[in-house]
């Protein structure tokens, strides 16, 4: 493990960070996208961006024993989730619905915990963008 990794399985603890590499590994298994590492702002230690063509398909953030995942839904992508709504978990409709619109868009911040839906992102992830990976 690279000093990175182990600098963020120690911030995020091992449950979380369990959970973030299965995250990524789905993403990584679909998606061939540039992954840029960052500082994060705020309180956010780490930002970790799956960007291809100037587009940022979803940022990963991590501080101290948190970490979010953030995708962000244009016009198109609102109503294409409208579309398939029913097919989201409550949780993801309920963050949906509670999330404001704002003129760049819909910003969703999903927490990477034990009740993350994979299923559920992997959906979001291909309203934004097609998988180019088998």
């Amino acid at each position: 493990m690279d000093k990175q990794s182990v600098q963020l399985q120690e911030l995020l603890g091992k449950n979380n960070w369990n959970i973030w590499n299965r995250l990524t590994e789905c993403i990584d298994q679909s998606y061939d996208v540039d992954k840029i590492w960052d500082k994060g702002f705020g309180d956010w230690i780490y930002e970790y961006k799956y960007r291809r063509g100037g587009k940022t398909l979803c940022t990963l953030y991590a501080k101290s024993g948190v970490a979010n995942i953030l995708i962000t839904f244009g016009k198109s992508e609102r109503d294409k989730f409208e579309m398939q709504r029913a097919s989201f978990s409550e949780s993801i409709q309920s963050l949906f619905d509670a999330t404001e619109s704002l003129h760049d868009g819909k910003w969703l911040l999903i927490p990477i915990d034990e009740r993350l839906s994979f299923d559920d992102i992997m959906k979001m992830l291909k309203i934004k963008r097609r998988p180019n990976r088998k």
